[in-house]
């Protein structure tokens, strides 16, 4: 049994990255505690939802809700999108952020775990036409 220093578990551990934004220069982003996450997430609106995941998450320059919005009015429309998907990856709020985590059979080469081929598809091990797919 491993004993956990109760501390530890109260310190902040979110992982920081830079970003790029292309003709305006790199912005430092944070990844969202639990609590922030959970937040975040009961917020109605695309628009209202980005602008508090980056309030929280903007480390340099620090940013309001009000400068996202700002800064939301002035961007293109896919300018921001790199930074969001860098907070959403820190935090783990990516779809597949916990598929991530784990390696199933299926992700090593070999014969892991296989797909029930349809008639018209080839298969490595046979002939399609030998599987009984009904």
């Amino acid at each position: 049994m491993t004993i956990v220093d109760i501390d530890l578990l109260f310190k902040s551990r979110l992982p920081e990255e830079d970003v790029e934004l292309p003709g305006v220069g790199v912005v430092r982003v944070r990844g969202l505690s639990r609590a922030e996450a959970l937040k975040v997430r009961s917020i109605e609106g695309r628009a209202e939802t980005e602008r508090a995941i980056l309030a929280l998450a903007m480390v340099d320059p620090t940013m309001t809700e009000a400068e996202v919005g700002r800064w939301q009015a002035a961007s293109p429309a896919g300018e921001m999108e790199p930074v969001t998907d860098k907070v959403s990856e820190l935090s783990g709020m990516l779809e597949d952020s916990a598929k991530a985590a784990y390696k199933s059979d299926g992700d090593e080469p070999g014969p892991g775990v296989r797909d029930v081929p349809r008639p018209e598809a080839g298969d490595d091990e046979g002939d399609a036409t030998s599987v009984d797919v009904s």
